[in-house]
């Protein structure tokens, strides 16, 4: 008679199922302002864990998005919970899947959102699973979120209340190509500036004008040049748009902008100055109004969640370290509350964010191995 593995070595058997929930997740367009996809996700991934022994599953709203959803396996224990997190959204548009969906080539998946973060997704779901089958008394949620790709502005205040109650947090974005995981982050900010100019006819009466594009033009100049190395800030326009008709004096336009920092003071100098040189016109009778579309905190890890994790790593023959990153996270969010939190701790990655994105398969068992055995090892501390 053969013995049923325990936990977490009844995961090494999970690869091809988690392969087979990977692929379904893959080929499902999830932008974060598409809520009928990312309701779709949810959806596979609450059939996944619906009647597992243990666990409860509960929609958490999230205005103006998909809905939340929150995996709680319970038992009865001392303990807080630790929390597994993730996000559900990619920034793919409606299509993406359809036109490029998952496939494997050697021992790589390909597809929009396989690393970012449908693999963590799936390794959260599984950990969670298996440890809810074993029965062992240690207490563990999953969050997966909705629209982190464009700042958690909805999410965040449930993420807040779910990490509140945890003991501990491992944000599932991809592993670093090094296969290293996360214990800093720069915070982040995305926002939209609108400039109001006047029409008029480009050939007959352009003094007349006030173009709103010229306008955006000069102030494009002066944000890129906040950027300073030093100060860990860094401005990126990442979308322009503006004018009507080619032979009419623009008399609208907009950006987005990206703008990353290394802490919290610095991140709120900088917004001080892109809202100063958003309203202030380089050009008469022209108006500028800011909004901030999203902000991500800076992350600051735990050297004892790191250190247990890189032990945990170890145990299941992983050799890895931890690092500093310039890119953000929800992870930013739950170590300014003072929780424990180490970031980048899904399967190995790369090339996200655009066509070559790809995930090491065989990294999905051996990241799932490594964070079952650190909520196993911070249940028995």
């Amino acid at each position: 008679m053969t013995e049923t593995p325990g936990f977490p070595e009844s995961l090494a058997s999970a690869r091809d199922e988690m392969i087979a929930l990977l692929s379904d997740l893959v080929n499902i367009d999830s932008p974060s302002r598409d809520p009928a996809g990312v309701d779709a996700v949810r959806d596979r991934i609450a059939s996944f864990l619906d009647g597992e022994p243990g666990i409860r599953l509960s929609r958490m709203p999230v205005p103006g998005h998909a809905d939340a959803l929150l995996a709680e396996y319970l038992p009865q224990s001392p303990a807080a919970p630790g929390l597994l997190m993730g996000h559900m959204d990619t920034v793919f548009a409606r299509g993406e899947a359809t036109a490029r969906p998952f496939r494997i080539e050697a021992d790589r998946a390909h597809g929009p959102g396989v690393a970012d973060m449908k693999a963590g997704l799936v390794m959260n779901a599984f950990v969670l699973r298996e440890l809810a089958r074993s029965g062992l008394a240690v207490p563990l949620q999953a969050l997966f979120t909705v629209d982190e790709e464009i700042g958690s502005n909805g999410s965040a205040p449930v993420i807040r209340e779910v990490a509140a109650r945890s003991a501990f947090v491992l944000n599932s974005e991809p592993g670093r190509v090094s296969g290293n995981v996360v214990d800093g982050r720069r915070g982040g900010a995305f926002y939209r500036v609108t400039i109001s100019g006047r029409a008029a006819h480009a050939g007959l009466n352009p003094a007349d004008g006030r173009s709103a594009i010229v306008e955006l033009a000069q102030k494009i100049l002066a944000w890129t040049a906040l950027t300073n190395p030093e100060t860990g800030v860094s401005v990126s326009v990442g979308i322009v748009s503006g004018g009507q008709a080619v032979n009419m004096v623009a008399p609208e336009a907009e950006a987005r902008i990206d703008v990353r920092f290394a802490t919290v003071e610095s991140g709120e100098a900088a917004e001080v100055e892109i809202r100063r040189i958003a309203e202030t016109p380089f050009t008469p009778d022209v108006d500028g109004r800011m909004e901030c579309l999203g902000k991500f905190l800076p992350m600051t890890g735990n050297a004892a969640l790191t250190a247990d994790y890189v032990a945990a790593a170890v145990q299941v023959g992983l050799a890895l370290k931890a690092e500093f990153t310039p890119s953000c996270s929800d992870a930013g969010l739950t170590s300014s509350m003072g929780i424990p939190t180490l970031c980048a701790c899904g399967p190995v990655g790369g090339g996200v964010h655009s066509e070559r994105e790809f995930l090491e398969l065989d990294t999905l068992v051996p990241r799932a191995m490594a964070a079952a055995r650190l909520v196993l090892s911070r249940a028995a501390a």
